[in-house]
């Protein structure tokens, strides 16, 4: 069982509530409004930490290089667009309820990624 850390609570609520899939320089950022103290390696630590405990997804590299985190465990996929890196949830793809009553099995994790161009990239690749 982790100890209640003020910082870890503090990252998990921020990763709950976006669906931007940020990584941990955003999460430090948007971290430090609310404690001005914390420090980057903190938020690297508490990220790795919540990701082996499962309470949040680690994913990615996304198009930076760099390692994004989802604050939404439940199964899903991901569209990573390989121009502008966003990343995107894609919860129609994957039917887990369906899956498991098909095969009589229980998931618990799902890593299903698509890369391709995402909406507003292929317009400007079209257009």
């Amino acid at each position: 069982m982790m100890k209640h850390s003020k910082q870890r609570e503090a990252i998990l609520q921020n990763l709950r509530s976006r669906y931007d899939h940020p990584n941990a320089d955003m999460i430090f950022a948007s971290i430090r409004e609310e404690i001005p103290n914390i420090s980057l390696g903190t938020v690297y630590r508490n990220l790795a930490l919540l990701a082996e405990t499962g309470e949040i997804l680690k994913i990615g590299p996304a198009g930076d290089g760099k390692e994004r985190y989802d604050g939404h465990t439940h199964p899903h996929s991901h569209f990573f667009c390989e121009d502008c890196g966003k990343i995107e949830d894609i919860s129609e793809f994957f039917d887990a309820n369906h899956l498991e009553n098909k095969l009589h099995i229980k998931i618990h994790e799902a890593n299903i990624t698509l890369k391709g161009l995402c909406q507003a990239c292929l317009q400007t690749k079209t257009n």
